[in-house]
């Protein structure tokens, strides 16, 4: 897959990621209190997506005992990524993360927030700003020149700082003709570390901050992983483009 995109491949993979935009800010948010299931979540994702002439593109996904079944990964408290819509209910003090995946025109989008369910307590307030803000500097560590390892330097570095750890099992990526491209964008390093941030790449920066240890484990649904110590995770993710040298969020709304 071509790590370099063209300015056209950029407004498609942009149009994409728009759909996840619309569904943060503005679809999902009246729905997410409590009584609400994971899987009547994910079927008022799955609406929309379509809706706008998109696929879902998490549902088909090959995993250990076969596809993922839904539209988008909803991840609850323990859970850092993948987990599997369900009958899961959601209640007071949870925090939800949503990975979601789209593909319009052969085009893919790739974004994920972390939400609040009411009233949540002091730590889980600060994990999720904590992991926004861990975000936002990974995105704008991501300017051409640097390398990735700066990147995840610069993630790992703000995070521990504050006293929570990130995930290293799992890591950001390219985006954009496919839904994982090269290269893999981990969310610790070392700085001059790494490939070459260049005009054109398209990545996914997406730090996953656990509240304790970093170690995780896979529930028997082969999809689903939580911390190894039962504490909360979250994730917050945007795909970028490197554009005249610096970083452009295509995942956030216009």
């Amino acid at each position: 897959m071509r790590l370099i995109k063209t300015l056209d491949e950029i407004k498609g993979i942009r149009k994409a990621n728009q759909i996840i935009a619309k569904i943060y800010t503005d679809i999902i948010p009246p729905y997410l209190k409590p009584g609400i299931t994971t899987r009547e979540i994910d079927r008022i994702i799955d609406e929309y997506i379509r809706s706008c002439g998109a696929r879902p593109a998490c549902i088909g996904v090959e995993g250990i005992y076969g596809p993922f079944p839904a539209a988008t990964c909803i991840s609850v408290n323990e859970e850092v990524v993948h987990g599997v819509p369900g009958d899961r209910v959601i209640k007071e003090g949870d925090i939800v993360s949503l990975d979601t995946v789209t593909e319009l025109d052969g085009y893919y989008g790739d974004s994920a927030r972390t939400f609040p369910i009411g009233i949540i307590d002091d730590e889980s307030r600060k994990l999720l700003e904590v992991t926004e803000k861990a975000r936002e500097i990974g995105i704008q560590t991501a300017v051409a020149g640097n390398r990735l390892g700066d990147v995840g330097h610069a993630i790992q570095t703000f995070v521990e700082q504050n006293d929570f750890s990130v995930v290293r099992d799992f890591a950001g990526h390219g985006v954009g003709l496919a839904l994982h491209e090269e290269p893999m964008i981990p969310n610790y390093g070392r700085k001059g570390r790494g490939l070459k941030i260049e005009n054109g790449m398209v990545l996914a920066i997406e730090p996953m901050v656990n509240a304790g240890t970093y170690k995780i484990a896979m529930l028997p649904d082969g999809w689903t992983i939580i911390t190894r110590d039962g504490k909360r995770s979250a994730h917050f993710e945007h795909s970028i483009a490197i554009i005249d040298g610096k970083p452009v969020i295509l995942s956030e709304l216009d």
